[in-house]
Parts: C-alpha cells; sequence; structure tokens
C-alpha cells in the first residue's frame, strides 16, 4: 500500500496527529481489523486499501480563502443569489486588484491543523467564481495576477509536504467567469448553473480537464479531490475526471459532487443520525436523507464511507461581522458524533484578507486539539461503535477496544445495553483509573466517579475478549 502523499519519517509536533508514514500505515491496518463487528466480506469499505488512511484519519481541516474575503462576504454566491444591497457583480470581480495577503505562512496554517489534532487538509483551489488560488496556465484570473503575485497552492502543498500534512484540493467544476461555462455578457445570477446546450459546453469541460491535470501533476501527491458541482451534476460527464484523476494519481480519494460515485459521500453542515450506509445516497445539504437512516450498526460491506463538513461559525469564507461562532465543546461532540457512526469531521476555517486565521477560530482548534491529545486513541483509526443510539453516550470500536463517550454525566451507576462482547476490564481513559464494571447478558454497567473528567466529553476505554 501507498499512502496518496509523500513523508518523511521524522517526528512532528503536534497533538494527536500522525507523524510519519508509518505511523498513517499502523492506523490504517488498526481501522481494518476490528473483531467487534462481523467478519468483513468482498465488497467492504474497510478492505479498501485505499482509503485506510482516510478512515484512520478522522478530522481534516477545510479551508475556504480567495479575494472575498476582503469584503467580508460569502465565497462566490453575492453574484450567484445577490441580495438587495449586497455586493455587486463588478465589485465582486474587482476584488482581486486589491488581495494581497502579506501576512499568509503556509506553516502557520499546517502547524495549526497539526496543534487541533486534523489529520489533513482541504483547500479550495477554485471556487465557484472561476478565481484560481494556483497558478494556471489557463486562466488569466488567477492569484498570481493579484498585487500579491504568488501562487498560493505552491506554498501551502510545500509546507504540507514539509510538515507530512497530506493535502487535498477542493475544485469547483461550476465557474462564472469562463465564457464556455456560461454566456458572461449576462450577470451570474441569470445563468450559474451553467449553459451546456451552448456549442462552447465541450471547451469547458477540456478546460476542467486542463485545470485537474495541472493540480494532479504539478503540486505533489493529491491526498483526494473535494469536488463541488452543485445542481444538474451529470453535466459534466464525471465518469471522464474519475478515469483522469485514477490515471494521473491513482491512489487519490475522490468524494460524491460531480454527478459520479466516488469514495466518500459529502453530508454538508449537518452529521446523519444513523450510520450511513451504500443504498442512501446524499444530496449534500438535504437533511430529508436523515429520515432513512437506522440507528442499528449495518454490515460493513454495507456501510458508505463520508464525511461531514462544517464551518466553525455560519460562513464559509471570513466574515467580520459573523459572531455566530459555535463553541468549542460543541464542535468536540461533533467530531465524537461523526466518528461513532463512521466519518470523517472536515472542519472549515476561512482565513482573513491577510492571510492570518482568525483568533477565535484558532481557540476553538487548538481547544479541540488538547482533548485529542488525551481522547486521541478514541476517534482517531476507530469505526463506527457496535451500541448505537443512545441518549446520553456514543461509541467507536478499535481492535477489541470499545470507546464510550459520556455527554451527560451520571449521577448513579452508567449503564450501557446491547453490548454483545464479552467485557474484561475497563478504564477512564484520560486518567487510566480502572473502573468497576458488571455485565449480564446484554446489559454493562459501570461504577463512574462522582466527577467528570473532562466539561466537554469524557471517554471510558472497555477492553473485550
Amino acid at each position: 500500500m501507498r499512502p496518496p502523499f509523500d513523508c518523511d519519517d521524522h517526528s512532528q509536533d503536534g497533538r494527536g496527529c500522525l507523524s510519519s508514514r508509518r505511523d498513517f500505515l499502523k492506523l490504517a491496518l488498526a481501522a481494518s481489523s476490528l473483531p467487534l463487528l462481523p467478519n468483513f466480506g468482498f465488497g467492504s469499505v474497510f478492505d479498501d486499501e485505499r482509503t485506510a488512511w482516510y478512515r484512520a484519519a478522522k478530522f481534516g481541516m477545510f479551508i475556504h480563502w480567495g479575494p472575498y474575503s476582503l469584503a467580508s462576504v460569502e465565497a462566490s454566491w453575492p453574484i450567484m443569489v445577490p441580495k438587495p444591497g449586497g455586493i455587486t457583480e463588478a465589485e465582486y470581480r474587482g476584488l482581486p486588484k486589491r488581495f494581497n495577503p502579506t501576512k499568509f505562512d503556509p506553516y502557520s496554517f499546517v502547524d495549526l491543523a497539526r496543534a487541533a489534532g486534523q489529520q489533513y487538509m482541504v483547500f479550495t483551489t477554485k471556487h465557484h467564481d472561476g478565481f484560481c488560488m494556483f497558478d494556471s496556465a489557463y486562466t488569466d484570473y488567477k492569484v498570481t495576477n493579484t498585487p500579491y503575485g504568488k501562487d498560493i497552492v505552491a506554498q501551502l502543498a510545500a509546507a504540507c509536504k514539509e510538515r507530512a500534512m497530506p493535502l487535498g484540493f477542493y475544485y469547483s467544476p461550476p465557474d462564472m467567469h469562463h465564457t464556455a461555462f456560461r454566456d458572461t455578457s449576462k450577470l451570474a445570477a441569470e445563468n450559474w448553473n451553467g449553459e451546456p446546450t451552448r456549442p462552447e459546453w465541450p471547451l469547458y469541460l477540456d478546460y476542467m480537464q486542463l485545470q485537474l491535470t495541472e493540480l494532479l501533476t504539478k503540486y505533489g501527491p493529491a491526498a483526494l479531490i473535494w469536488f463541488d458541482g452543485l445542481h444538474h451534476q451529470e453535466k459534466y460527464g464525471g465518469v471522464r475526471f474519475l478515469d483522469l484523476i485514477r490515471q494521473l494519481q491513482p491512489p487519490t480519494l475522490v468524494n460524491d459532487r460531480i454527478g459520479v460515485p466516488g469514495d466518500f459521500q459529502t453530508p454538508e453542515q449537518f452529521i446523519p443520525t444513523g450510520i450511513p450506509t451504500k443504498d442512501v445516497r446524499f444530496n449534500a445539504v438535504d437533511t430529508s436523507i436523515q429520515q432513512k437512516l437506522k440507528t442499528t450498526v449495518p454490515k460493513p460491506e454495507d456501510f458508505q464511507l463520508w464525511e461531514t463538513c462544517m464551518t466553525i461559525n455560519d460562513t464559509w469564507a471570513y466574515n467580520m461581522h459573523d459572531r455566530e461562532f459555535k463553541s468549542a465543546q460543541f464542535l468536540i461532540r461533533g467530531l465524537v458524533e461523526v466518528a461513532s457512526r463512521g466519518g470523517n469531521f472536515l472542519l472549515n476555517v476561512g482565513p482573513q484578507p491577510d492571510g492570518i486565521i482568525q483568533p477565535e477560530f484558532q481557540e476553538r482548534l487548538r481547544t479541540i486539539g488538547e482533548w485529542l491529545s488525551v481522547n486521541g486513541d478514541s476517534i482517531y483509526g476507530t469505526t463506527y461503535g457496535p451500541v448505537q443510539g443512545m441518549a446520553s453516550a456514543r461509541t467507536t470500536a478499535k481492535d477489541k477496544k470499545v470507546f464510550v463517550h459520556v455527554f451527560d454525566w451520571p449521577s448513579s451507576a452508567f449503564v450501557i445495553e446491547g453490548l454483545d462482547a464479552k467485557v474484561i476490564s475497563s478504564h477512564l481513559l484520560a486518567t487510566g483509573q480502572p473502573l468497576k464494571f458488571r455485565q449480564t447478558e446484554g446489559k454493562l454497567q459501570i461504577d463512574l466517579p462522582p466527577h467528570a473528567p473532562d466539561p466537554n466529553v469524557s471517554t471510558l476505554a472497555v477492553n473485550t475478549l
């Protein structure tokens, strides 16, 4: 097996991080040998070596950044669905003339992700507006034509390689700037879904192929490609681009937003209430899919690999006016919720126009990292737990261990129902304190100390035969 990134075998300073290819392989192997689940049969995602690193990683950093940060507006959407009194398309188009993030330090991005315990990064190389944060040879609408003048993606890719951080590329198939995607003599609000019936459309698909080829040949190994095709994704002929990625970088993973099934599905801004299975297809932000999910534990061959992406406040891009920050506790519990159902948590930051990640984001990320420095064993390399649907706790599983994440610390004995495996010991993960327990058929009762070790989430480790 070869993970889709290069790394030297040297240690890294970061809480809960995987410091080398050797560590990542160990974790991937741990994720693929889970006796608490039924025997893995043919067709199980747990047999897929390409996804092993991703299944083990669990936690990543999403980065939405571009000239739109100057205006404290969302990426692309203000010109696609404009609001009265908002920024005009002409004003939005003029933002690159002022984009000059002189304080940008790619190593600070990577080091912050490491401090947060994040194991991979996904960067917006091109959003729906069509502006490229890399030095593409096929457009003038790019970061190297701004006052800043330097290739952001190249710098981040170099820093990620040096720090052994897997880097994935977000790439938007919609493109408000390209004349073959839509008639740009009209406002984007009139035709932002693209115009595939125009004779120019094949030229746009060629443009996509050329740019993806650049990303996959000029910037080192790509851990994944994160498409965001919005509506009517069949118009892109996604098989063509899936084949291109497989040809240029076979280990690279692909998400599900280009009209064809990828390696993983991507619910946006919500966490599925049950474990996703292959018979249920997510539609990004369509939470009605929750009604089809069950709280039962699926067979491994039925499990669907997935990743929730979420913002720390209410916007993907930097917005100085958005003060609706999620608490560190909310985000830690979100990570636990996601891991308990076998998914990954891709948490977004929107850097400021000067290139600095705002302090409110940094504070929350470092708090998550502190929690993971103690509880990381219950997240990394795990999969969905054998007990689902508990009111005040969530479970993950790894090897012969079940990790029980307690949200609401009980005042009396803690009871877990539905754990069939024979328990041989239990302890607090944070302190190692042994815990007395009693197990009868289908029920495990654990005696807990009077106070929770952690106000965010406290973790019990349960060892089984």
